[in-house]
């Protein structure tokens, strides 16, 4: 599924909560003890593993603001997905959800691009999730997810074309 262009504005708007304070202590606040974490992107992975946080699922791509990087080292399970640029996949959904279903921690390493991986990780992730993914040049979003979450991020992924 392709992202249309009347969908980009859309999701430029966080779908939690924008901390601009991305400090450990921060953070901490905003993700309930025993969450299930999911961090999307390279940067945030990082970010939580070095803070001690072993992220449940990790959804990495090897680049960071368009620069290609090592992805964020972890003893988790490794997975992998294609999923070009502005799209969505089967595939990917396929493989969150594989991941989602085994033993944490896993780490999904994407062939093209992870940002709009949150919606569907948004759509599946199990009872007390928490999703983590950079907001560029703005911080660090929070989203913990909701039923309420859940039906707009399916709204989102059903008016891709």
């Amino acid at each position: 599924m392709r992202l249309p262009d009347s969908l980009r504005d859309e999701l430029k708007i966080p779908l939690g909560v924008l901390l601009k304070d991305t400090s450990k202590e921060n953070i901490s606040k905003h993700i309930p003890k025993n969450s299930y974490i999911i961090t999307i992107g390279d940067a945030t992975t990082e970010k939580m593993l070095n803070f001690g946080f072993v992220p449940s699922l990790q959804i990495v791509d090897g680049f960071e603001k368009r620069g290609k990087r090592i992805p964020p080292s972890s003893d988790a399970t490794k997975m992998s997905c294609d999923n070009p640029a502005a799209q969505i996949t089967a595939q990917s959904i396929d493989t969150i959800k594989n991941a989602l279903a085994a033993k944490p921690p896993v780490q999904i390493l994407v062939n093209g691009e992870e940002d709009l991986l949150v919606i569907p990780a948004c759509i599946f992730a199990p009872e007390n999730s928490v999703v983590l993914y950079g907001q560029p040049n703005e911080g660090l979003v929070i989203v913990s997810v909701t039923q309420e979450i859940r039906n707009k991020t399916q709204s989102l992924l059903n008016r891709m074309i």
